[in-house]
């Protein structure tokens, strides 16, 4: 006879399944409209799950949001965490994980335009993923008296904008292959730095991040 827990074993599995569909269908979605342009009915649809099975997994639509939010950028945010393992200059640090995350957006353009639909779209923008880590690099680098601003949370949302423009723009074919260390000059310059200050540090070798 088999085990007792099979089909719990087979149930969860089904569940895991159905989750990571709707997780899927959810980042498609909204990488294309938007969270707010955004319905649960769109959702269930394109992962082919039943609606009621929606509340199963997620309370909301901003709860899927925020799982779709994690598995997009959590991991390669955790990863470009490390560079302040490696790097000393909080300018250098703050320019390699503008250029990774540039980069990034570049090989995956499903990930940047969901970067881009949802960025702008939550009140919680600078405590969440690449948010929160371009805010916490810039608070750092203030500290060390790096950077020079007047404004830190105005100079931190110009710079998230900037960011998301020259993603954008390199997706509509308006930018080149030099995104990443552009992209990384001017947040550098927005920041305080001399313009061939800023331009030197964005073109520095890039750490690998794994």
């Amino acid at each position: 006879m088999p085990p007792r827990t099979a089909p719990t074993g087979r149930g969860a599995r089904r569940r895991l399944e159905t989750r990571a569909r709707l997780v899927r269908a959810a980042r498609e979605i909204m990488a294309r409209k938007g969270i707010g342009s955004t319905s649960i009915q769109e959702i269930t649809d394109t992962a082919d799950v039943g609606f009621g099975s929606f509340y199963n997994h997620f309370d909301s639509k901003e709860a899927i949001a925020a799982a779709v939010m994690e598995e997009a950028i959590e991991s390669f945010g955790a990863a470009a965490d490390r560079l302040a393992d490696t790097i000393e200059d909080p300018a250098e640090v703050l320019a390699a994980s503008v250029r990774h995350a540039v980069l990034r957006a570049a090989a995956d353009e499903a990930w940047a335009w969901f970067l881009i639909r949802t960025a702008l779209d939550r009140a919680d923008t600078l405590r969440r993923g690449v948010g929160r880590r371009l805010a916490r690099d810039i608070r750092i680098g203030l500290q060390r008296r790096r950077f020079k601003v007047a404004d830190p949370l105005a100079a931190t949302l110009a710079a998230g904008g900037a960011i998301l423009a020259i993603i954008a723009g390199r997706l509509h074919g308006a930018i080149g292959d030099d995104a990443p260390e552009r992209a990384a000059a001017v947040v550098l310059k927005l920041l305080g730095l001399p313009a061939d200050e800023a331009r030197r540090v964005a073109k520095r070798p890039l750490p690998s991040i794994a």
